[in-house]
């Protein structure tokens, strides 16, 4: 399946008739250099979560500023949490063919798993697009919040979506794609996925 850039390209559109713009953002290293002797500072970049135990990149030169570790999908009528291991490059290419079953009427809902780096993010917010035979058929924006690069002590963030309650009836099951971006207030898109469900009788 192919992401449908026209959804996210009226997506973008729409967030450009915000007036509101961030203000020039800073790194970790550049708020780590400014009055690194003054106490006062100190313990406001603290409070920002920039202290000295921010953790080191996934690996050396690693540009990424969000790294989404994992996506679980909870379903009331499952034991156990349907994990998409993110880490794994062969994982994120394998989702777009996958199609994971869940029963009409259950209830489900995202749990997001990730880490901060480089430097503080705001705005990040979860698009996504769904589909069924070609057909759009549902738009999710969730904003998840505003992010300080990860630390020792809080080495990764967790939010869970609102839940959602899968169609039923002869005309609702079958197959769906969706198209899932994570994008901030600077509409830059940390991650895209292309992946997809079956909604499957009782």
């Amino acid at each position: 399946m192919s992401a449908d850039n026209s959804e996210f390209k009226q997506f973008d559109d729409e967030q450009s008739s915000d007036a509101y713009r961030v203000s020039a953002k800073k790194t970790v290293d550049e708020y780590k250099e400014l009055d690194a002797e003054d106490p006062a500072l100190a313990k406001w970049k603290e409070s920002l979560g920039l202290g000295s135990d921010v953790l080191p990149l996934e690996f050396p030169g690693d540009k990424r500023k969000v790294v989404v570790q994992k996506i679980q999908l909870l379903v009331n009528t499952e034991p156990k949490p349907i994990t998409f291991d993110l880490t794994n490059e062969q994982t994120i290419k394998e989702l777009a063919s996958k199609r994971y079953k869940i029963k009409e009427n259950s209830i489900y809902k995202l749990r997001i798993t990730f880490k901060v780096q480089h430097e503080i993010i705001t705005g990040l917010r979860y698009v996504q697009y769904i589909k069924k035979a070609g057909i759009a058929v549902d738009k999710i924006d969730d904003h998840l919040g505003s992010y300080a690069p990860s630390t020792k002590t809080k080495p990764f963030y967790e939010v869970e979506l609102p839940e959602s309650e899968a169609p039923s009836g002869l005309l609702a099951r079958g197959k769906y794609s969706a198209v899932s971006r994570f994008i901030d207030d600077d509409k830059t898109t940390h991650l895209t996925l292309n992946w997809g469900v079956e909604i499957v009788k009782k």
